[in-house]
């Protein structure tokens, strides 16, 4: 008898397409070249790459996606999709050819990128099947997409099903935001301050969507880690310092980690610092293949935190949650000690500093 396939968890929707990287050392200046160390190729947009990661952590995910078209590249994209095991029909036209995207990633994790998005091509999201949406645990969208997302969020509204929104700078234009918070139950920000870790940046966008009816407000910062606000709950998760190699896909991979965390039940501080482990650990090296559950949980470990409160429309400092003391009984635990190994290797030595004495009207 055939074993029976278990409905998908994650529902991911948006656009289906291949990608090459380049991975490089730094970005070339105008007119001139660089040497590219290495090229990868895989199936993008973010809801793509979610959908592979999460199979490759055992969860059962599916893509609803643009239709592709009915040529090498189409077919491409499927055939890995299958033998990844991500559920989902793609669709195959004759009215396009295949979109290409092409990144050029550089070890600071500075990016450009080449992408063919037309109005042909996102309106066939129009069309697709969305019934695997109604058996599913949680429904991803990028804000990119436009307003095909529209549909498919009305759709998990409909049977219950959160929706994680990517909604990077859109937050920024308060008439999507009025539109899409009433769908949405986790989102994903960012602002150019926070970047580079401006903290009032980051708590100014959090309670902008908080606010706006959102359950999790997630503002992403890329190397200065991220800000997850959640009812009164507030975790600041510093990521580690680790040997970039390719940059490209960190943030889906972030995401990967959080939904991750969030379908297996996990509180939200454990869901956090796996998200930063997994998109730390991505960027040291190229490509897709994910790191273990395992190894991305004793990296996590060694996630810095601090902790705050949501109150009366005012942000408080609580504690700050450092790594584990030695003399813990838990860092006798053999999975933590083969997490302090990996960090190790991965983990750029600390250079020895004479320490500068400072005073400060804020501790």
């Amino acid at each position: 008898m055939a074993k029976r396939t278990p409905n998908p968890a994650y529902i991911g929707f948006g656009m289906l397409t291949p990608v090459y990287i380049m991975s490089l050392d730094k970005l070339p200046k105008l007119n001139t070249g660089a040497i590219v160390h290495e090229v990868s190729d895989y199936v993008y947009d973010d809801a793509a790459i979610i959908a592979c990661n999460l199979r490759q952590w055992g969860v059962p995910s599916a893509m609803i996606g643009t239709s592709v078209g009915d040529d090498l590249l189409g077919h491409h994209v499927a055939d890995t999709l299958q033998k990844l095991g991500v559920q989902g029909k793609v669709r195959f036209t004759d009215e396009y050819k295949t979109p290409l995207e092409v990144n050029v990633s550089d070890k600071n994790g500075a990016r450009t990128y080449f992408w063919q998005r037309t109005p042909q091509i996102l309106g066939t999201l129009d069309t697709a099947d969305l019934s695997l949406i109604q058996h599913s645990k949680l429904l991803y969208v990028d804000w990119y997409d436009g307003d095909h997302i529209v549909r498919a969020m009305e759709e998990a509204k409909r049977h219950g099903v959160p929706v994680f929104l990517n909604f990077e700078h859109g937050h920024t234009h308060p008439d999507l935001l009025k539109k899409y918070a009433g769908m949405v139950t986790v989102c994903q920000a960012v602002t150019d301050a926070a970047q580079i870790g401006k903290r009032q940046a980051m708590l100014g966008t959090a309670r902008k969507l908080i606010k706006s009816g959102i359950q999790t407000a997630i503002i992403t910062m890329a190397s200065q880690g991220c800000m997850v606000v959640q009812g009164e709950e507030i975790i600041r998760a510093h990521a580690p310092r680790v040997k970039a190699v390719d940059a490209s896909g960190a943030g889906a991979t972030f995401s990967s980690g959080y939904i991750y965390g969030y379908l297996q039940g996990w509180n939200m501080e454990d869901t956090v610092r796996f998200a930063i482990a997994a998109a730390s650990l991505k960027v040291t090296r190229s490509g897709l293949e994910m790191f273990p559950v395992q190894e991305i949980q004793g990296l996590a470990r060694t996630v810095r935190i601090e902790r705050m409160v949501y109150r009366g429309d005012q942000f408080h400092t609580i504690r700050k949650l450092l790594n584990l003391p030695q003399m813990n009984p838990i860092t006798d635990n053999v999975l933590v000690k083969s997490s302090q190994k990996l960090a190790e290797k991965i983990l750029p030595k600390k250079k020895v500093e004479r320490k500068k004495i400072k005073k400060s009207m804020v501790e």
